[in-house]
């Protein structure tokens, strides 16, 4: 029953008879149950071992001393809010507001009216109990809320798989018109996340590459080549050499991927991996000296992500075997990464790649496309 007192569980500390024989007069043991202790040491055993609802404190060092239980209850997270009346014969206006202070409930001086102090009490264990459907309230609360997000954050997991899931059907959609692979998207991904871990490191990034950074890139990174779609199919499978004319059209699929992406993007705004595939798309054949195309831009003016992915497609066409040519082995195409630092590519993503060698030859390996490539070689030639 909300405020009352049945059956609460009162813990009197008091070493001297006479003043336990006093106390426990004034309890009605059909309605506390009493446990009696004469020191500070078994109170705090009493505390562990069963609890209690509220404290009868007497102030008698050494044996029991009220202040350094009080601190005592006060460090203690799981004792804090328990009510502690302080009964004392000190009449002593600055002790009692130091009791106060460190947390007891109350303060009584000895001798003590009974109908005074069974109010005290009753007092004292409304305030617990308001105060423990509060707590109770608060936990409840606090464990809907988490199991709430965690629900939503479930959820939003499944829409994120399954819109990356698509966004990569596009992209091969969009790559099985090209001479590169199926898992050329899955390698180039991989690639990204190994780069972008490494920078996270290098002070200089620090403050741009973080766990959405990363997730995003990963994401993102299928639709470097989403323009190709643009392209006429006699210029991406052109086995020979392409002309002038030719070489302009296909450098038009970075703008064409970038604007086909914005346009979804404005049906969808402030979704961050879709902007930073627009800058994958966009830029991605950008040079670090620029002399790349479509726009010339140089440094740091080209996105992060798009000098990231840069390195990641070269190194792939480089060890990938395509109709026209065999493909390099890790340690030749290591040498002209390595020899395009400060021209093709950023000098510091050379130095993580650098660093990550042994994950590329490993990602190489484990998405391997000897089947497509067969078939697209024999598209080509038929």
């Amino acid at each position: 029953m909300e405020g009352d007192s049945v059956m609460a569980r009162i813990l009197v500390v008091e070493d001297n008879r006479l003043g336990e024989e006093s106390l426990s007069h004034c309890l009605d043991r059909q309605t506390f149950t009493i446990k009696t202790v004469c020191d500070n040491r078994a109170a705090l055993e009493a505390l562990r071992r069963g609890g209690c609802d509220l404290m009868l404190l007497a102030n008698h060092p050494p044996r029991i001393d009220a202040m350094a239980l009080l601190e005592q209850l006060k460090n203690d997270a799981s004792q804090r809010h328990l009510p502690v009346i302080v009964v004392s014969s000190r009449d002593d206006m600055e002790h009692a507001v130091r009791c106060i202070e460190m947390g007891a409930d109350d303060y009584l001086l000895r001798p003590f009216d009974r109908l005074l102090l069974k109010a005290r009490i009753k007092a004292s264990l409304a305030r617990k109990f308001y105060q423990d459907q509060e707590n109770l309230r608060r936990e409840l609360m606090e464990r809907y809320n988490f199991q709430l997000k965690e629900q939503v954050r479930e959820q939003l997991m499944e829409i994120i798989s399954a819109h990356h899931a698509s966004i990569l059907a596009m992209s091969k959609l969009a790559e099985s018109k090209d001479s590169e692979t199926g898992a050329h998207l899955e390698r180039m991904r991989e690639y990204c996340r190994v780069i972008s871990y490494k920078l996270m490191n290098v002070p200089r990034f620090r403050q741009r590459i973080d766990d959405n950074f990363i997730e995003n890139i990963y994401a993102a990174s299928p639709l470097h080549d989403i323009g190709k779609v643009g392209i006429p199919d006699s210029i991406l499978l052109k086995p020979a050499k392409l002309d002038g004319q030719e070489w302009r059209i296909m450098c038009q699929h970075p703008v064409i991927g970038a604007e086909t992406l914005r346009q979804v993007v404005k049906q969808h705004p402030g979704n961050a991996f879709l902007e930073m595939g627009i800058e994958i798309a966009e830029y991605h054949h950008e040079k670090w000296d620029g002399s790349g195309y479509p726009h010339g831009l140089s440094g740091e003016r080209i996105p992060l992500a798009a000098r990231i992915l840069a390195l990641g497609d070269v190194y792939d066409a480089l060890t990938s075997r395509r109709c026209y040519k065999k493909a390099f082995s890790h340690e030749d195409s290591r040498r002209l990464i390595v020899e395009g630092a400060g021209s093709h590519f950023d000098p510091a993503i050379v130095a993580a790649f650098l660093e990550s060698e042994d994950e590329f030859i490993r990602i190489r390996n484990e998405f391997h496309d000897e089947e497509d490539e067969q078939r697209l070689c024999m598209m080509q030639a038929g």
